[in-house]
């Protein structure tokens, strides 16, 4: 079992920076991929970015070259840094993980909102 707690989420203005983070109950050396997801009001939960245990990266289109992903094994956390925010951000961000037998697990959602 693993739990996940999200962090970070708040109101920004357009242009603006946040980073999120999301701590894991045990070592995420254990885990084979984590990602951030987004849903926003209305439509389904989609893929932000992911991160391998070796550190390969995935993001998004719409969030490439604004959105970086880390991972900090001897912290059991991942981050994810959002910058030059834009009001199609808004949605609540869910950390997932999933192990190497293919367990998923999410958090509980932090919110983000961008205004214009």
């Amino acid at each position: 079992q693993v739990q996940l707690v999200e962090s970070g989420g708040g109101l920004v203005q357009s242009g603006e920076s946040l980073r999120l983070s999301c701590a894991a109950s045990r070592g995420i050396f254990s885990i084979n991929v984590m990602g951030w997801y987004r849903q926003a009001p209305g439509k389904q939960r989609e893929l932000v970015a992911t991160i391998t245990g070796g550190g390969r990266t995935n993001y998004a289109d719409s969030v490439k070259g604004r959105f970086t992903i880390s991972r900090d094994n001897a912290k059991n956390t991942v981050y994810l840094q959002m910058n030059t925010l834009k009001p199609e951000d808004t949605a609540v961000y869910y950390c997932n993980a999933k192990t190497y037998s293919s367990l998923a697990y999410w958090g509980q959602g932090t919110q983000v909102t961008v205004s214009s």
